[in-house]
């Protein structure tokens, strides 16, 4: 009997150890996403309840620092800078603390995102920009704390919060403009000198059309300022493998002046190696 018992023990032991008990979190975690214009933005945040309790000037006392949420840090992350009240916030991670009070919130983008609730010792040069926006009444009570991006427009988006009767919206303006402007001009500029020493290589390293290699890559070096020793390396290779030993040593002297000038060792040592080989 004992020693069933401890054979027992140790098949539960492992069962036991494994074991966890799961439970909804009081104010469970939030996430969105939106594209504004061009621009994505997301929001990771936790959301707490009022559960019949008064929430700002009790819970969340006028005038003082909120964490915004609960629990974590509410983050927002945006993948292009934006304006917001005619400051620049760049692109990046940004936690989000609030100041609320009866008629309007301050808002407060800030650079530590790892903080649980307040940071411990809060440091004023990571706040990269601050805002007082309105505060607006609600009609009807909001329940569960909400944040969402809203009143899009392909310019500017608006970051609105919302718990028990208070509703405030931040705007931001996105640069759509720019960026689809620069994009349209790119494309209709035709490819750069990359794409076509990046068709070139694509040509030779898989014994594609040789002839079609060489054209993209002389494009490539006609349209580039400095002549990378990569690309004349590649232009070497596809000349030897024309049977133009001669521009083939040429091409590979050039570029291994360039490969020195630039430190780079390894193709140096390539272009040596390919000069000793097509000049025997």
């Amino acid at each position: 009997m004992k020693k069933l018992l401890i054979a027992l023990a140790l098949i539960i032991a492992p069962l036991a150890a494994d074991a966890q008990v799961k439970t909804p979190q009081s104010s469970p975690k939030g996430y969105i996403k939106q594209t504004v214009g061009l621009t994505d933005v997301e929001v990771t945040y936790s959301r707490p309840g009022a559960r019949g309790r008064a929430v700002f000037g009790n819970l969340v006392p006028f005038g003082k620092l909120w964490r915004t949420g609960a629990n974590e840090n509410t983050i927002i992350n945006f993948s292009d800078d934006v304006v917001i009240d005619g400051k620049t916030l760049k692109k990046g991670k940004y936690a989000i603390y609030t100041v609320p009070r009866i008629e309007s919130w301050d808002v407060i983008f800030y650079l530590s995102t790892d903080n649980w609730g307040l940071p411990e010792n809060w440091n004023e040069s990571y706040v990269v920009l601050k805002t007082t926006v309105k505060e607006d009444a609600l009609p009807t009570p909001v329940e569960t704390f909400t944040i969402g991006i809203n009143t899009l427009d392909p310019n500017f988006g608006y970051l609105e919060m919302a718990w028990e009767n208070s509703h405030v919206a931040l705007k931001f303006e996105v640069p759509t403009a720019k960026t689809a402007t620069a994009s349209i001009e790119k494309t209709l500029a035709g490819p750069s000198w990359n794409d076509y020493y990046a068709a070139s290589q694509y040509l030779f390293q898989s014994n594609g059309n040789i002839e079609t290699a060489r054209v993209y890559v002389d494009k490539a070096l006609d349209m580039s300022t400095d002549k990378p020793y990569y690309v004349t390396r590649l232009k070497s290779l596809i000349q030897a493998k024309q049977g133009d030993k001669k521009g083939a040593l040429e091409t590979a002297k050039a570029s291994l002046a360039s490969a020195e000038a630039a430190n780079n060792a390894d193709y140096v040592k390539l272009n040596k190696d390919s000069i000793a080989e097509w000049s025997r």
